[in-house]
């Protein structure tokens, strides 16, 4: 085989669904032991009062740049280090992004919304 037979070339775009992208950040935040739950802040419970969305909590945009923006608003389990929990949070997020889609991230801002002293409730649970 010669060299150009071995190289790939990619030619056209990538494009995806906002909805894989939320689905890929809420499942690389529920990875993180800490992390009770994705909480909408009140500005964005605001701003989505009419959408119906299954991933609260998350809004994705892209800088002028092109490069992916994330914010995540969440609570932590009590007991939980916040600094350690957030950066454990941004730091699968990026890969995750990286290795599912190949699209880099700018940012990823976590927002801490409070600490759950629930001890039973689990990520995901709806309260009751």
């Amino acid at each position: 085989m010669t060299k150009n037979e071995n190289e790939l070339s990619y030619k056209g775009k990538l494009s995806c669904d906002k909805k894989i992208l939320l689905s890929i950040i809420s499942l690389a935040t529920e990875e993180i032991n800490g992390v009770s739950m994705l909480k909408d802040s009140f500005s964005s419970k605001f701003k989505n009062f009419f959408k119906k969305t299954k991933f609260p909590g998350i809004q994705v945009h892209f800088n002028p740049n092109g490069l992916l923006v994330v914010d995540i608003s969440l609570t932590i389990e009590n007991g939980f280090s916040v600094p350690d929990v957030a950066f454990r949070v941004q730091e699968n997020v990026k890969n995750n992004i990286a290795s599912m889609v190949n699209m880099k991230t700018a940012k990823v801002n976590v927002h801490v919304l409070g600490v759950d002293f629930n001890e039973e409730k689990k990520f995901g649970e709806e309260q009751k």
